[in-house]
């Protein structure tokens, strides 16, 4: 949460204050754990010899600002047949800062390069996201199968994703269940019989 370096970089008290992301695998049983879903690489916190990362080709260079470039390299290391792994005390403290999940401060960044993945690999990636920006209003599905923005966001939508300071992460699941939810009731309502006038 905020202020969690008000005091400089102490690790004990880091351990004391963070709290494991809820989207996140928690630590493997034993000292390392075998991962089986490229999505789950994150280059906050991973390693790799430098004659493997040159070898798969490193980081894809076309994906610019914000969104996707992770899951593309997760994905290039799957397309290699090497394993990944969670390793037990690869610790990382993420710190705080002002911060959208979805990240809908990056709408734009977002949509050209989840096209970027899907032109390279054949499928979106971010497809969480990208609902949650079709359920705010934000997007709609192009017929050439990717996605037009309809709308920047605005206040209510910087509001609905906004990190609040004593959180110590933003969440998209949480969002996007409550959009779900929304979406649902909105729908619940339509299908409901008229009433007759009394």
């Amino acid at each position: 949460p905020k202020g969690a370096t008000a005091s400089g970089i102490d690790y004990e008290a880091f351990e004391r204050l963070a709290v494991k992301h809820a989207d996140r695998a928690g630590p493997p049983r034993d000292m390392v754990g075998r991962c089986g879903d490229y999505r789950c690489f994150w280059s906050l916190n991973f390693a790799l010899s430098a004659r493997t990362f040159q070898e798969v080709g490193g980081f894809d260079q076309r994906y610019v600002g914000y969104g996707g470039e992770d899951t593309d390299f997760g994905r290039t290391i799957a397309a290699h047949d090497l394993p990944l792994w969670w390793v037990r005390g690869a610790m990382a403290y993420h710190q705080y800062h002002k911060h959208h999940m979805p990240p809908v401060h990056h709408l734009d960044s977002v949509l050209a390069n989840a096209q970027v993945f899907a032109d390279k690999w054949g499928e979106p990636t971010m497809q969480h996201w990208l609902r949650a920006f079709r359920l705010m209003g934000l997007i709609e599905p192009d017929p050439a199968g990717g996605w037009t923005k309809l709308q920047d966001p605005d206040e209510s939508h910087l509001a609905l994703t906004r990190q609040q300071e004593h959180q110590p992460y933003a969440s998209s699941s949480l969002v996007l269940e409550q959009l779900e939810s929304q979406a649902r009731r909105g729908s619940d309502a339509s299908r409901a019989p008229a009433m007759a006038p009394a």
